[in-house]
């Protein structure tokens, strides 16, 4: 009996010491012995599937002297270690040729310099308590780089002997930590992700457009009498494009530090705890932290802000706009203006031209630094109405911002407050905010004052005006947001009169997650379908149905939906029959309920599904490869007399699970009967003379643009019409913007920086001839992109990085042709992509402060063919039936 309770009380502490940590003992050194070791460390940079031998990068290699220096009485665990690098050597990763070999006749005192090379060999010393690194010692003065290396060398001492998980602080910062013991063998793998350091980076909100990174970093230590035999180190870090996983890149960093020889070394030191003791052998010492230290880089010759400006200027004109040259030099002032302080800011956008400065507001407003905002605040007047297009550009260039903080929704919402010269920037103001609300819950930040602020505020907004054109602001606002909280809201509106309410509410809707959509909601947009309660215009039930069909519909909804098709006015039943084939055409997830649905012959059958029109919805894919999908849809929508109602053309981008809505264009018309004695539609009698065209970019709703509104004015611009199509959107546009800063083990740090830009020129226009009765509706799409990713770890004494990079440019015509001289009236839709180029390219490079440099460059150019996108075969008919009558 006391036997056993002997042994439960072992248990017993033994359980409590495991989970106090006490039991994970690491390495014990020898009193008046000196471990002498051989370490490396190398680090290469090059793409994702990069051998060695091709990669960009160096080695540093050293001996390592470690002895005891004191040892706490009560625990042998509780060490201070001394540790002194000496015989110090840097050289190529890969064999290279003398000519490509920058480090050829170069010594380490020259490439290091003589006081940083005498601190690299200044002793340092290590409290190593159970294991774990516990202080770190070493001069103040020493310069960081320095100082991190030997924080490198010190982490290849800090190993537990027994398996489990912690957290441990090192040179990386503060990770989680796994240790896997063996006999005379322990693996430590750290979770890189779960590292915090001081260093902090940003990415962009789309995931589409984003990058992902895969990392590892695994310790293998050899053990023999208690202490460190060998540790061999590997740590890997690839980033990669998401939309174009082969615009990646590959840093890998190694460390060995093996044990060489042990040889008689000093005494123990004699002292009560470890401060006293390190300042007794040297007062310089001081504990500075185990974690890596900020290095700043130091940029010898490099150019100002203002020297950049003036060298790339020519590539901001309009005329280079559909270049990839264009993009291309945004991204690298983007750059230099995150480098500069708001006066230097401030001079480019006073001294740029004219026609150029749009494209400077584009890049410093991208920029998202304290400096560049304030030059943006102070340089717009806000007051001042012929300042519009600036004012609209900063304001598009916030909605489109890739890492937004609170700051510059408070600019915005400091700029609302203020006087505005112009309505639709007042207007623009309130959408955008909006905008930014989203991407900012999107990280968490729903809470932080501002936002709280502005989501009152347009939460508030369509109930407190009794102006048309303020609620529809404000439910463009909420469309933006995306707020859980505005669905009652749109639900509310999705019933208005105002058919531009019931439009807006209804394709928001759409937008959201399909669990937030209840069925109460459901409800309601079932009614404006079946018009159970008035009568609504036909885009307004269109919108229903595309909502009914993407919310995740029930048997019994879709069954009422195509049980609706032969009562509905002609043009929307041929618009429902063409959106219930492309659902089963496309597999859209509500094609298997559809079937079901269509088993029934009630619902299914000729006399419902014969219906003649010329509406027609149709979505196809634009390109598809492992990384990413690229679709299409095209919506059209004809009143009973032959002219657009609406038109809707969509393009998404989906990857890795992820969707992003890239560009959508709607133009509506309403009221043109008028002009051409016909009869309008059921409950469309009174609606005035109206069309635009609305875009959204990027999941961005942006303000729309009206083309006329009033007989009068489309009486004008019918006598006046050039046929100039009308700009919706210009500018350029940073897509891609991540930034990261790795911490290697080794002490060495690389920076990641991938970026994507874009040029776009979208416009649209719509011509009416009454004499020859054919209605030209145009979207424009002109484009040029630039996606670049630069990984650079630069040590002050070297610099080696690589650049991935591919660019493209690129236009897509939507023309729909409308001759309404007969019933059913002819219609053609043509959807043009033109020839375009495509390059990718790979720049690795090796340099030192002396000028000396190694770059290779490697690339590949092509031309991609030009197509029309098929539509649907009665398209392709009605087509060849305009253009034989043109002829």
């Amino acid at each position: 009996m006391l036997a056993l309770f002997v042994l439960l009380l072992c248990m017993t502490s033994s359980f409590s010491a495991s989970n106090r940590g006490a039991g994970a003992v690491g390495p014990r050194l020898n009193n008046d012995r000196l471990y002498k070791f051989s370490y490396t460390t190398e680090v290469l940079v090059d793409r994702a599937k990069g051998s060695k031998d091709g990669s960009a990068g160096y080695r540093i290699s050293s001996d390592v002297d470690v002895n005891l220096v004191w040892r706490d009485p009560s625990s042998k665990d509780d060490q201070l270690i001394q540790l002194v690098i000496s015989n110090v050597k840097i050289k190529n990763v890969a064999p290279r040729s003398a000519k490509k070999n920058i480090f050829q006749g170069a010594t380490t005192q020259s490439l290091l310099g003589e006081k940083k090379l005498a601190a690299l060999e200044r002793p340092f010393m290590v409290h190593l308590k159970n294991g774990k690194v516990s202080s770190f010692y070493c001069y103040k003065a020493e310069p960081a780089s320095i100082k991190n290396l030997k924080r490198g060398v010190a982490s290849l001492l800090q190993v537990q002997c027994r398996s489990g998980k912690v957290i441990e602080n090192d040179v990386s910062g503060r990770c989680t930590v796994e240790y896997k013991a063996a006999q005379g063998q322990v693996t430590r793998t750290k979770a890189l992700e779960t590292c915090k350091t001081a260093e902090t980076g940003f990415t962009t909100y789309i995931q589409v457009l984003g990058v992902s990174g895969e990392s590892s970093s695994v310790t293998v230590f050899t053990l023999e009498d208690g202490f460190i035999k060998s540790a061999i180190a590997k740590e890997t870090h690839i980033l990669a494009v998401n939309a174009r996983r082969t615009t990646a890149a590959k840093i890998v960093s190694r460390q060995s530090l093996t044990l060489v020889a042990i040889e008689a070394g000093p005494f123990e030191a004699a002292g009560k705890n470890v401060a006293s003791v390190v300042k007794s052998l040297d007062e310089k010492l001081f504990a500075v932290g185990v974690a890596a230290e900020k290095v700043k880089s130091q940029c010898k010759g490099c150019q100002s802000l203002f020297e950049h400006w003036q060298a790339v200027q020519k590539q901001f004109e309009p005329d280079s706009l559909s270049k990839a040259i264009a993009p291309r030099s945004f991204l690298a002032l983007i750059q230099s203006i995150r480098k500069a302080y708001k006066d230097e800011i401030l001079q480019v956008l006073k001294r740029s031209s004219k026609t150029a400065l749009p494209q400077v507001v584009d890049a410093v407003t991208s920029s998202q630094t304290p400096d560049s905002l304030d030059a943006m605040l102070q340089f717009l007047n806000f007051a001042d109405p012929k300042g519009m297009v600036l004012q609209e550009r900063f304001l598009y260039a916030c909605g489109f911002a890739s890492h937004p903080n609170e700051r510059m929704l408070q600019a915005l919402v400091d700029i609302s407050k203020g006087k505005i010269g112009s309505k639709d920037i007042k207007e623009s103001v309130v959408i955008i905010m909006g905008a930014i609300v989203h991407k900012l819950c999107q990280k968490g930040g729903c809470e932080l004052p501002t936002v709280v602020e502005v989501k009152k505020m347009i939460l508030e907004g369509p109930d407190s005006t009794q102006v048309e054109s303020d609620i529809q602001m404000y439910l463009l606002a909420l469309k933006n947001s995306l707020l859980p909280e505005a669905i009652p809201l749109f639900s509310k509106y999705a019933e208005s009169e105002v058919g531009a309410y019931c439009t807006i509410s209804l394709t928001a809707l759409q937008r959201y997650d399909v669990a937030l959509i209840t069925d109460e909601v459901k409800q309601t947009v079932n009614r404006v379908y079946h018009q159970n309660r008035r009568v609504y215009e036909k885009n307004v039930r269109a919108a229903a149905a595309d909502v009914i069909f993407s919310s995740n519909p029930s048997y019994m909804e879709v069954k009422n939906v195509l049980l609706s098709i032969g009562n509905l006015p002609k043009e929307l039943n041929k618009y429902m029959l063409s959106k219930v084939k492309d659902i089963l055409h496309f597999e859209m997830p509500a094609s298997k309920i559809l079937r079901q649905a269509m088993k029934d012959m009630i619902s299914h059958n000729y006399d419902r599904f014969s219906k003649v029109g010329s509406s027609s919805a149709f979505s196809g894919f634009m390109a598809r490869t492992a990384d990413a999908t690229t679709t299409y849809s095209l919506d059209i929508l004809y009143s009973g007399s032959g002219v657009l109602r609406r038109s809707n053309m969509n393009i998404y981008g989906a990857s890795n699970g992820a969707l992003l809505h890239g560009l959508q264009v709607a133009i509506e018309a309403q009221g043109m009967e008028s002009l051409i004695a016909a009869k309008p539609d059921e409950g469309e009698e009174d609606l005035e003379s109206f069309a635009g065209m609305s875009a959204l970019l990027f999941d961005v709703q942006l303000r729309p643009v009206t083309f006329f509104k009033g007989y009068s004015d489309l009486m004008s611009k019918m006598f006046s019409m050039s046929g100039e199509p009308m700009n919706v959107v210009k500018g350029l546009i940073l897509l891609t913007d991540h930034s990261q800063v790795i911490q290697l083990q080794s002490g060495l740090k690389a920076n990641a920086e991938f970026q994507g830009g874009l040029a776009i020129d979208i416009s649209g226009g719509m011509e009416v001839s009454l004499w020859y009765r054919e209605s030209k509706t145009s979207v424009n799409n002109r484009g040029a992109m630039v996606v670049t990713g630069n990984v650079t770890v630069d040590m002050d004494f070297v610099r080696t990085g690589m650049e991935v990079s591919f660019e493209t440019e690129a236009s897509l015509d939507f023309i729909t042709t409308v001759q309404f001289s007969e019933y059913p009236f002819l219609v053609c839709m043509q959807m043009d992509k033109t020839t375009f180029p495509f390059s990718e390219s790979l720049t690795k490079y090796e340099s030192l402060p002396s000028g000396k440099s190694y770059v290779s460059r490697r690339g590949h150019k092509q031309l991609l063919p030009g197509s029309e996108f098929p539509l649907h075969q009665e398209n392709s008919n009605m087509c060849k039936r305009v253009f034989d009558s043109d002829w």
